[in-house]
């Protein structure tokens, strides 16, 4: 009787329940997988199609990102402007650290600021180019780069 037995015996790879761990096995792996894609994909998001936020960042620093941002596109402040105007207590009052990380995730064309600046004051002032460099390099005024004011010059029309 026990010779009977063995040669019955199947093989492990034909026994079902050998199947069903192998499918609880590729469903667990494929779901994990899944899973580590999805929180991945869901732990960013997308800034103007070109930069990826992480969810995790505090909400301060999304704000001072935010306002930044807005002051670039809509007043073409220069990066030391923003920081200054979003760490002032006259302004927006930002922690220092908060200002930092905006300056260092914002996506912005400082050359291109200090040339809608310059058109600025060469329309609505009147001033001569010297004066305007002097204006968007100054410590008290724009405070852009030399070389961010230099281009602002070189673009102005004529």
């Amino acid at each position: 009787m026990a010779n009977h037995t063995e040669s019955e015996k199947k093989p492990v790879y034909k026994k079902w329940w050998f199947w069903l761990i192998i499918i609880i096995i590729i469903i667990a792996i494929a779901t994990s997988q899944g899973n580590n894609n999805t929180a991945e994909t869901s732990a960013m998001t997308n800034k103007n199609g070109n930069e990826a936020i992480e969810d995790n960042i505090p909400k301060e620093y999304r704000n001072a990102l935010k306002k930044a941002e807005s002051y670039s596109e809509n007043m073409y402040m220069s990066k030391e402007g923003i920081y200054d105007q979003l760490t002032s207590e006259y302004g927006e009052k930002f922690p220092e650290d908060a200002a930092q990380y905006a300056i260092d995730n914002i996506n912005a064309d400082w050359k291109a600021n200090a040339l809608e600046k310059a058109k600025t004051y060469q329309e609505t002032m009147n001033m001569s180019k010297s004066a305007i460099y002097d204006q968007l390099i100054s410590e008290y005024g724009e405070k852009f780069t030399e070389e961010e004011a230099q281009y602002a010059i070189d673009n102005l029309e004529d």
